[in-house]
Formats: structure tokens, sequence, C-alpha cells
């Protein structure tokens, strides 16, 4: 079976919630329980990346009860994020349940990924495929919005708190360095909560 690097950069980083999307379940702190995916094995590895780009808060999650975190290519970085060794069809569900749809529902053609460098899926936040280069041959790929994601809109504590701990176990970072990163991340989308969103 194929494989990628799923590169995280919100709550992903955090192992323990990323296995809710892999093998089902509810995070600590959310409101929505994840199916999982078909095929339920954990990363076959995970490692510390930094992104080209910045990561802001914006729109609505029900899940979370505020902002969520939007990769931008564009937008000065780096971000450090986490690469998750995981199938194509792994990757298919994740995406799937990122978009409020049932694992199984969703097909990813990489190579039309890998050579556009982007594939969108619907016009959704979390509908956009990046391809972000290689690591040891395997494609690295991610998804955000199409555009910036407006309002921006504070993260909830217990999403921020989801992140943080996926910093310091991704970087071996100290819950002071995890804070004050997400802090000014934070700085940067303070403004009026939104009222509703994905």
């Amino acid at each position: 079976m194929p494989r990628v690097w799923y590169v995280s950069y919100g709550s992903n980083l955090n192992a323990t919630r990323f296995a809710c999307y892999l093998r089902g379940g509810t995070p600590d702190g959310g409101t929505r329980r994840y199916p999982g995916c078909r095929d339920t094995t954990l990363p076959a590895e995970s490692r510390p990346l930094w992104l080209d780009g910045g990561v802001y808060f914006a729109g609505h999650s029900p899940t979370w009860s505020g902002g969520m975190a939007f990769y931008d290519p564009d937008t000065p970085g780096p971000s450090p994020a986490r690469g998750h060794l995981i199938t194509v069809e792994q990757f298919a569900d994740v995406c799937a349940q990122e978009m409020r749809r049932d694992p199984g529902t969703t097909d990813i053609d990489l190579a039309v990924l890998c050579r556009n460098g982007r594939l969108a899926l619907g016009p959704g936040r979390y509908e956009t495929l990046l391809h972000l280069g290689s690591l040891d041959g395997t494609p690295m790929v991610t998804f955000t919005a199409p555009a910036p994601v407006r309002p921006l809109n504070r993260p909830s504590p217990a999403y921020l708190a989801t992140i943080a701990a996926g910093l310091r176990e991704t970087f071996g970072w100290t819950a002071t360095q995890a804070a004050a990163h997400l802090a000014g991340l934070v700085e940067r989308s303070a403004v009026v909560p939104a009222a509703s969103g994905e």
C-alpha cells in the first residue's frame, strides 16, 4: 500500500488526538466522536518537521468551540509540524473525517496532487490538499483552506492545550516554549469570535 507523510500543524501534532482519526474516539476537550479509518494501524513513524509558511486561527469549530488552525504557505514562517507516515488510504479517510464525510467516501489521486502541487476535493475549509515535497522518497502532504479564512478567531483553551501537548512531545519543548509559540499565533488571531462555521 502506498504511503505518504501526512504533515500536521494543528491538533494532530498530538499523537493521542491523531489516534482518534485512525482508531476512532473523542479527543480530550473535544465534543465530536470520530469513526476512525478503515485501517486503524498507527503511523509507521512520526517525525518533527518545519513548514515554510505560517499558521493562523480562524472560523469556528463545533468540536472545539473556537478558532481552527489553518496553514498558509504564503505567510511568514517557518511553522513547527509533525509528519505521520501513513497509507494513502488512511490519509484519504483522515481527510474525509476532517470534511465531515464518512471514511471510504473520499478518493485521492496522489499522482495528480504531486504533479500539480495542489488538489481541491471541494470548497470546504480543509478540502484543499497540498504537496509539500518528499521525505526519504515519500510524498509529504497536508490539507488547508483554498484561501485565507475569515474572520480570524481565537482558539479554545482545550484546543490550545492539545496543540501544546503535541509540540512538547514532537519537539521536546517545555510548556513555557509551547505556550510562548502559541501565544504569538493567538495574538495574530485576536479578533471578535466567529458565530458560525465548520
